[in-house]
């Protein structure tokens, strides 16, 4: 019984343990209680944590209370150590709010917190990243993590991200990124499905980044800060809470 529960938990699309997370996330954590794991988000402690992945499962990466994964518990933690993100007063907008992030940051009294996207219905302002709705230096801070993966004209979304930050503001902008390739590949040509998952990571990712993401940043005008955040950890820390040791953050600032 042990062994087709765990086979059940593992194969479960995290997409879907989303939509159904009210009533998963509490049963998965019943059943993984333990404390070898800890999720820094919630500070729930596990026996492990879920498999996930596109293709390629991933052990051990997705917490069974916030369905977090390694790069969100890594950015909480560099967000609550390294800012002051959850004292001072700032004015915030996030792009495809994650729901591990979203009640929470929502409940911060310190923050004016907004949240946008085309298309989730969770999102405040229904809006496209290449032509935002947003005067210009509007906000201190910018959240937007794993969505320039996915923009057609990402030079333009860059660019609207640089419009809106105010002077002095910063953002974290996570992306997939392989940081063996120094240059991001893209090729539109590519259109079947199963294909793209295998070379982008996801059928609906667009490219490939590269080491070169992070001068890209920098010509549209961007102070771009690489931390390799796990460096600061020890190995217990990395393992405890199940980060990719290495990941890095593009901290951005103008």
């Amino acid at each position: 019984m042990k062994k087709l529960f765990k086979l059940i938990l593992n194969t479960i699309p995290r997409p879907l343990l989303i939509r159904l997370s009210y009533v998963a996330r509490p049963i998965l954590a019943f059943f993984l209680k333990g404390n070898t794991y800890t999720d820094p988000i919630d500070g729930k402690s596990f026996k492990r944590f879920l498999s996930y992945g596109y293709g390629t499962q991933r052990d051990n990466v997705l917490s069974p209370s916030t369905l977090s994964l390694e790069r969100h518990r890594l950015l909480w933690l560099y967000l609550k150590n390294e800012t002051t993100f959850f004292s001072a007063e700032k004015k915030v907008l996030h792009f495809a709010p994650e729901q591990c992030f979203l009640k929470r940051f929502r409940a911060l009294d310190n923050l004016e917190y907004t949240t946008t996207d085309l298309l989730s219905p969770i999102a405040d302002v229904k809006a496209d990243i290449c032509d935002l709705p947003f005067e210009d230096n509007s906000y201190d801070i910018i959240l937007c993590n794993h969505v320039l993966e996915h923009i057609p004209d990402d030079t333009k979304a860059m660019q609207e991200l640089f419009r809106v930050m105010k002077p002095g503001g910063y953002g974290v902008f996570q992306i997939p990124q392989d940081l063996n390739r120094q240059t991001t590949f893209e090729d539109n040509t590519i259109t079947d499905k199963k294909e793209r998952a295998k070379i982008f990571g996801q059928y609906d990712h667009v490219r490939v980044y590269g080491h070169d993401y992070f001068n890209k940043l920098r010509d549209i005008g961007f102070m771009v800060n690489e931390v390799d955040y796990t460096a600061t950890l020890s190995a217990e820390e990395t393992k405890k809470y199940c980060l990719a040791k290495g990941e890095i953050i593009p901290v951005v600032y103008k």
